[in-house]
């Protein structure tokens, strides 16, 4: 029983869908601030490692930031944009997890590796278009009071019918061989450590260092680590995924002005990073990446767990 997968065989499709839903909509209302925080730090450029940089008119480009750092990002995005700019984008990302996300963080544990894999890039290009929408929101501003900030994308439909008119079909999947490549080491990271973290509290259990009674707790921290240790194992393809979906007619209309052009080579986009940046340059906004993930993969994994136990007892009410 203790190491039972995430799934349980005595709900129905319907029912884990519901679980799903939950988890999900409960855990990015939850880490949406930090996640336009940390889109926001991605797509601007990070100044030269060690003080290295191509060149001079590199150097001055990469020193022109908007944001320094999480906090003050988070600060100047309340004074400019109010507390609804960290929000921004929700809608489009709740629309993501509850056709993406739900399935294959919870359907895909107990199904062999590689046909996990396959059905986690099958869902990625169904649902890609709104993991590039949520990035545009998100990196887009708002005017407030007397600041006047540039507003490309009034709503998600308008989103749409816009991108669709300028850059066609191929507008909505910017960056995918980034986001596709990722899933295979972001699974097995995430599922192995998850299991991992989840039979060392057992042995804990086994050897009385730790209560049976906070088996609720244990999968709040096991999905904490492996939602830490995963991001940061594929974080520099989520950054170059977030530069890739920003690129078009309207780059230098966003929030961050500075944000470079990228072929859509993934070898040479990282290159670029690297040579402009160098390599930390592939960790921005990695901070509140790292906090946002902990409490997503916990609250997921424990709203997933206590909803998956409440339906649970429902089976067992005698008729």
């Amino acid at each position: 029983m203790g190491d039972q997968a995430v799934i349980s065989k005595q709900l129905s499709p319907i029912e884990t869908s519901i679980c799903g839903a939950v988890a999900g909509a409960v855990s990015r209302l939850v880490a949406s601030p930090l996640d336009v925080v940390k889109i926001r730090l991605q797509l601007q450029r990070g100044k030269p490692s060690f003080g290295f940089a191509l060149n001079q008119v590199s150097r001055s480009k990469l020193l022109d930031r908007k944001y320094n750092g999480m906090l003050h990002a988070i600060g100047m995005i309340i004074r400019e944009e109010g507390i609804r700019g960290l929000w921004k984008g929700n809608l489009s990302a709740e629309y993501l997890y509850l056709s993406y996300d739900n399935k294959l963080i919870f359907n895909k544990t107990l199904q062999p590796f590689l046909s996990g894999a396959v059905c986690g890039m099958t869902a990625t290009v169904s649902t890609y278009p709104f993991d590039l929408l949520r990035t545009r929101f998100a990196a887009q501003g708002e005017q407030k009071v007397n600041i006047v900030v540039h507003v490309t994308y009034i709503s998600l439909i308008q989103a749409i019918k816009q991108i669709y008119a300028q850059e066609g079909i191929e507008g909505f999947y910017r960056g995918i061989s980034a986001s596709v490549i990722q899933i295979i080491p972001y699974m097995g990271l995430m599922f192995g450590s998850y299991e991992i973290f989840k039979k060392s509290f057992r042995h804990l259990e086994e050897r009385n260092l730790w209560s049976s009674n906070l088996r609720g707790i244990e999968d709040f921290l096991s999905g904490a680590l492996a939602g830490m240790f995963s991001k940061t194992g594929i974080f520099p393809l989520d950054l170059l995924r977030r530069r890739l979906q920003i690129q078009g007619p309207d780059r230098s209309k966003y929030v961050i002005k500075n944000i470079p052009a990228y072929s859509s080579s993934i070898y040479s986009c990282i290159r670029q990073i690297v040579v402009e940046e160098g390599f930390l340059g592939l960790y921005k906004g990695l901070t509140p990446a790292l906090l946002k993930s902990a409490p997503v993969s916990a609250t997921t994994f424990f709203v997933y767990g206590q909803t998956k136990k409440l339906l649970e007892s429902l089976h067992e009410i005698p008729s």
